[in-house]
Parts: C-alpha cells; structure tokens; sequence
C-alpha cells in the first residue's frame, strides 16, 4: 500500500521515537496544559498583541515556557507544528566546526554522500554521516556566514546564508516538524524557521526568508578528488555520536510513506519517496525526478528564456538505506545549472514536494 493507515504511522512513529532519543528532526514530550489554561493564554495575548497569521493567533505550544518566540506572530497555525521526539535542541548543532583537509581523512568511504558547498573561491565539504546527526552546522566560509542544513525525514540537504539585514543568525533545531520536515530556530529572536522553504513562520522574524546557497550532495571520492586541499568537517564535534550510521535503516524505500502525517500525500504522480531535483525559479518551481534523470542522465529545460539543465551520473550512497552509510545502495547526484551556472536546489523526497508545493510542475523529459 502507498500508504499506512493511522494506527499503522502511529505504531511506526513510537517505534521510531523509542530508538532514536537523539536522531531524527526533534520535538518535545512535555506535558500538555488543559484547554481551559490554554485558552486563558490566548485570550490574554489577543487582548495586547495584534495577530498576523490567518484568523486568529494559535495558543502557544505546551513548551511555551522554554521559548522567548514571539506566539502570536505566526503564518501558519501553530497545530501543524509536530513534536518529532527530541526535546529543543535535543539535537544538539554544530557551533564550532572543526575541520581536517580533504587529502588527510581517512574515515570516509568512496561512495558516501558529503555536502559540497562553494563560496566564492573556497568549497569545504560536510558528510551527511555527521549531519545526520546535528541536521545543523553553523560556520563561516571566507565572508558569508552560512548555516549547513540536512533533514533525513525529507532528505533535504540545504545551506543558507545566516545573515538578515546586516545581523548574522545562529541556528538550533526546536525539535518540532512541520510537513516531516525541520523546523529550525534563531537564538537571536527565537523565531521558527522552515527549513525547506528558509522562511520564518513564527515570531519576530515571521516572512522572512533567508537565501539559499547553491550545494550539492556529491560522493567522498569526487570531492577529495576535486578539492584535495579544501576542509572537511570531521569527527571532532564535541559530541559522541554513532557517526557513519544511519539510524534510519530501510527509510528511503521509494513506496514507503512517511513516519508523519503530511498534506497532500495521497498525490500519486510520484512514488511518496522518489527523490526530486527540486528548483526554485523565481515565484515558479519544478521538480525533475531522479527515475527520469537516472535514464536520461541529461534533462534540460527553457525558463523565462534561460536555459536550466539538470544533470545525475552515478556514485554517491544513500543515507537512508542500509545500517551502514558507507553501504547504501547506489542511488548517484545531481547538479543544476542555469545558462550554465550552478543554482540552489535540493533533492527532497516527492511527499515534501507535494505537501510544500502541490502547483509543481514535473519535468520528465
């Protein structure tokens, strides 16, 4: 079946949550106030803050206490945030990444997927055995602030720039999810953030967006190859953690459904977890799925009178499939260009795509 009934998902999610306290995109298990406490809350924040979401604001979440986020600015309502297991911060980020040159690491295998990411002259690489569990690195690459982003329950690898209106962000992970996806938090307003989208939809920040950086998930061996003398971020994080394996096992099935529920997911133009190219042109989007780019290895498309290819070779590991990273089987990468330039993008699973973005057009050929 393409997809479980409710006591099936349920089943699924304690089962995940009862092994994984410390992996997977977080959430909170703390007691919930009874309505009347919450409705007493809400009454008094609409009688002294004017709400900017659609109808009136939520009530604040059970954990409010551990938030300074501002509640009652919100886009969305705050019921479709979930909690994910993991307290806030539960997983912990990456503060202060430390580094190993790309000719030196000896820990990483041929195949396993490492984020590539270019800022100006510099490309340092981050291994998704490590962000599979922090989902967050906040580092600096020669001017730019940038935060390095992975949710494994959507296989979305994305890195923004951490700056807003001249401020640089730090970010942590709150331990909720929206859609399966992350919800990330700055420390400077607490605001939450969509990682999928990078706009902020509750507190102080709500409808900001930051920008996306162009990366690329790529294999060990194409990036030591390539950047034999960039940095890697290494094993050194400060925490102990199972690095290399993927807690994971058997996630990325192309027919499974996700461990939460999400809207749109009995939209079966895809299988819910085939991997997309999922790019952003201008207010459109479009997603190249990766069966189409395995068998045409080249698709190209003309946008607004650009030119935008999408190209996949073979080489690089899932992170989701086998116990063991380094194992997983072949799934290959991708990289974008637009008038021959690399773009932002990322390679979500479709049931991400078609909860964020059911207008998406689906390019095959």
């Amino acid at each position: 079946m393409r997809r479980t009934s409710r006591r099936r998902r349920t089943l699924a999610v304690i089962a995940v949550l009862l092994a994984l306290p410390l992996a997977g995109c977080g959430g909170s298990d703390e007691s919930t106030p009874s309505d009347e406490e919450l409705a007493q809350i809400a009454a008094e924040i609409n009688k002294t803050v004017p709400n900017i979401g659609l109808g009136e604001a939520s009530p604040p979440p059970p954990d409010a206490d551990s938030w300074k986020t501002d509640f009652s600015r919100q886009l969305v309502p705050l019921e479709e945030f979930q909690s994910g297991g993991p307290r806030k911060d539960g997983i912990p980020a990456i503060d202060a990444p430390r580094f190993s040159r790309a000719e030196v690491v000896d820990w990483l295998e041929s195949r396993e997927p490492v984020i590539a990411v270019t800022v100006g002259d510099e490309t340092r690489g981050y291994p998704i055995q490590i962000l599979m569990w922090h989902e967050i690195a906040n580092d600096r690459i020669g001017d730019v602030p940038v935060a390095v982003t992975f949710c494994p329950l959507c296989n979305t690898a994305i890195v923004f720039d951490r700056r807003l209106d001249g401020d640089t962000l730090d970010f942590g992970t709150t331990g909720k999810l929206r859609e399966s996806d992350l919800v990330m938090y700055d420390r400077q307003t607490e605001s939450w953030w969509q990682q999928f989208s990078g706009e902020a939809l509750v507190g102080a920040l709500v409808g900001r967006k930051l920008k996306q950086l162009p990366a690329r998930i790529v294999s060990w061996q194409e990036f030591r190859s390539e950047h034999p003398e960039s940095l890697v971020l290494n094993l050194d994080t400060g925490f102990t953690r199972t690095y290399g394996v993927n807690p994971y096992v058997g996630y990325d099935g192309v027919d499974s459904s996700p461990l939460f529920a999400v809207r749109n997911e009995d939209d079966d133009r895809l299988p819910p977890k085939e991997r997309v190219v999922y790019v952003e042109i201008g207010d459109g989007a479009l997603a190249f799925p990766y069966s189409s780019l395995v068998e045409e290895t080249e698709i190209a498309r003309a946008v607004d009178g650009r030119i935008l290819v999408v190209r996949w070779r073979p080489g690089v590991a899932s992170a989701l499939d086998t116990a063991g990273i380094a194992e997983g089987r072949d799934i290959g990468s991708a990289e974008v260009l637009l008038d021959g330039a690399p773009v932002a993008f990322s390679e979500p699973f479709w049931f991400a795509v078609a909860a964020f973005r059911p207008d998406i057009e689906i390019v095959d050929e």
